[in-house]
């Protein structure tokens, strides 16, 4: 049995919803394991850090600023205060708990500090689920250069994340090839394949509800429909959705539902009001249990 500390600057409500790191969660907890839990709490939603145990896993949400749905300036201020304000609430809330074991997960370049501290004071094992490769996904969208001083700075502190991890999982062998090309410095036997994994379950599919559902959105019910939900940034690619859209304006066997928020939304309305494709919808929110019966 051992002591887990997992760490992530998501937003994780409740340890019981569905999701990639939650699933895991559970899965450490019911495997015997005591679970920590420290997740971010954007200063939006107005609540203050809190701590709770929910289905025996200890929950830490720390109040941040915002980094999500807002501006550059905001998200990478409110970015750089995350270590510091992380690593206080662990070492209050936290401070009796000798961990075994560290997973952070993506973007985890302002962790390095936090995972120095507890890797030295409980000598803990550390282990990276890199997701994204930050900062160079920032450069390939284009929010700054090679050349500035903020993708030094990152660039300096995704090096010595590396350095300091025990285990780095990455999500395929292009992404293991990637990190060590680009960093020579690292030994290849700690960096593996750790692809994303969910708790499979089952979700009954009901004729008359997904009938009452396609009806309530104004959904053609003969059409095959294809669904995105969730964050609309620069990294989901909206470009390339835009493209798929239009690649299928006359395609009249399909409809696309495009539910969600963020930095690019405004871009999709546009589209939207400007083309007025018939095969496709743009909704600010679809809640999950309609999701699962469309």
């Amino acid at each position: 049995m051992m002591n887990i500390l997992f760490l992530s600057i998501g937003t994780i409500n409740n340890i019981k919803e569905k999701g990639i790191y939650t699933d895991l969660i559970r899965k450490l907890n019911n495997e015997g394991h005591n679970v920590y839990v420290v997740s971010a709490r954007e200063r939006r939603v107005k609540k203050q850090t809190e701590y709770s145990i929910e289905s025996g896993v200890h929950h830490l949400k720390v109040k941040i600023g915002n980094i999500t749905k807002t501006n550059i300036l905001e998200k990478g201020l409110s970015t750089l205060r995350i270590e510091s304000i992380f690593l206080k609430a662990i070492i209050k809330y936290y401070k009796n708990v000798k961990f075994d074991l560290v997973l952070y997960s993506t973007p985890p370049i302002t962790f390095e500090k936090i995972i120095s501290y507890i890797k030295k004071r409980d000598n803990a094992k550390t282990y990276l689920l890199l997701k994204d490769i930050f900062p160079q996904n920032a450069v390939d969208l284009k929010m700054f250069s090679k050349n500035s001083i903020i993708y030094k700075y990152f660039r300096r502190k995704e090096k010595q994340l590396y350095k300091i991890s025990d285990f780095i999982g990455c999500m395929s062998q292009a992404n293991v090839d990637f990190i060590l090309r680009n960093n020579p410095e690292v030994d290849k036997s700690k960096v593996e394949i750790c692809p994303n994994s969910i708790e499979p379950t089952t979700i009954e599919r009901s004729e008359k509800k997904k009938i009452y559902i396609r009806n309530k959105y104004n959904i053609p019910l003969e059409k095959t429909v294809f669904i995105y939900g969730g964050n609309l940034g620069k990294p989901q690619g909206v470009d390339f959705l835009i493209e798929c859209l239009n690649s299928n304006k006359g395609n009249n066997k399909v409809y696309f539902v495009i539910a969600g928020s963020g930095t690019e939304f405004q871009k999709l309305q546009t589209y939207f009001d400007k083309q007025q494709p018939e095969n496709a919808q743009l909704l600010k929110q679809l809640p999950k249990e309609d999701y699962d019966r469309l």
